[in-house]
């Protein structure tokens, strides 16, 4: 049974060789009518084609044409149907990010990796920090924090001296961007339906920016909420063996 692939690709030029080159082997559908898409690219790009195509059924896989490539698989153009056919399927959840500004506008998006939340000016943030409707920490006097979903724990999460956060695990990771204030505070592992809300102290002279996957940011916030979107499923396609599970776990032994 034939498969019908849709290739997409970032503006990178090993990215657009590469599906200047799969199109002319294989074809290209529209991705509306693709049974799988093909990524071509970096973490980055991946993440951009996972929002762009929340509603589409089609599951994506990804070829590194970028630098890091947590999210993709090696790129071959050989084996290429092989792969798809065998290919395994991971299903994330993405986290929804509820912000107000300080006009009172509230802005939403949706975040793969980690929602955070970031000093904008030259003095830190202070942020009181409730989950489920009590509140945990009354003042983080901190750069930033952050809510990171296992499948981007890897990433700003474990710069931020974050944990991993194995895929399945169903927990989130709530960490703290510089903090200052209580000391030493580095976070709280969270449960995947936890709400999380972040008030903004002091907003006009410690004014605070939040983001999403740092493609949408909203400026002069004054509260965030951030809750998981299980209504919402990405699904992205490994080659056996080599899953986001296997990938989290070799990360810890690095």
């Amino acid at each position: 049974m034939s498969i019908k692939l849709a290739f997409t690709a970032s503006r990178g030029p090993s990215a657009q060789a590469a599906r200047k080159s799969l199109t002319a082997r294989f074809g290209s559908v529209p991705e509306s009518e693709a049974d799988v898409i093909v990524a071509l690219g970096g973490d980055g790009f991946m993440l951009a084609t996972l929002h762009r195509t929340t509603n589409l059924r089609a599951p994506v896989y990804g070829m590194n044409r970028g630098t890091v490539g947590f999210l993709m698989n090696d790129y071959s153009e050989e084996d290429l149907v092989e792969r798809l056919t065998a290919a395994e399927e991971e299903v994330i959840n993405p986290l929804e990010m509820r912000a107000t500004r300080a006009d009172g506008k509230i802005q939403t998006a949706l975040a793969i990796n980690e929602v955070s939340l970031l000093r904008a000016g030259p003095q830190a943030a202070k942020l009181r920090i409730t989950v489920d409707g009590r509140v945990r920490l009354d003042e983080l006097v901190c750069d930033g924090a952050l809510i990171a979903t296992p499948a981007g724990s890897t990433a700003y999460n474990y710069s931020a001296h974050g944990p991993i956060l194995p895929i399945g695990s169903d927990v989130l990771a709530l960490t703290a961007i510089a903090p200052f204030r209580p000391r030493r505070w580095r976070g709280a592992l969270l449960r995947k339906t936890a709400v999380i809300r972040f008030d903004v102290l002091e907003p006009e002279k410690r004014p605070v920016m939040a983001d999403a996957d740092s493609r949408r940011s909203v400026t002069n916030v004054l509260s965030v909420e951030v809750s998981s979107a299980s209504d919402v499923r990405h699904n992205i396609l490994f080659d056996p063996g080599h899953g986001l599970e296997e990938r989290l776990i070799q990360e810890q032994f690095v």
